[in-house]
């Protein structure tokens, strides 16, 4: 299942940051792109359904690391 979620940051620096950080995140394979002037990002990703999955609380902690929320 194809699962996706958006985080706004302060500036469109803070939101290249985190989505740099996605490249080579070692959680789940996402796909990221900037969007609403660049200071947002949107994240999707197919949830395991084998069990609970992580992914989401790991992209939120992530996201407040550098200030982000969700949208």
């Amino acid at each position: 299942m194809k699962t996706e979620i958006s985080y706004r940051f302060a500036t469109s620096q803070i939101a290249n940051r985190f989505l740099h950080e996605l490249k080579d995140w070692p959680v789940n394979q996402v796909k990221t792109r900037l969007f609403n002037g660049g200071d947002s990002v949107k994240v999707s990703y197919d949830y395991d359904e084998s069990g609970f999955d992580y992914t989401l609380a790991e992209l939120d902690d992530l996201a407040q690391q550098h200030g982000g929320k969700e949208v």
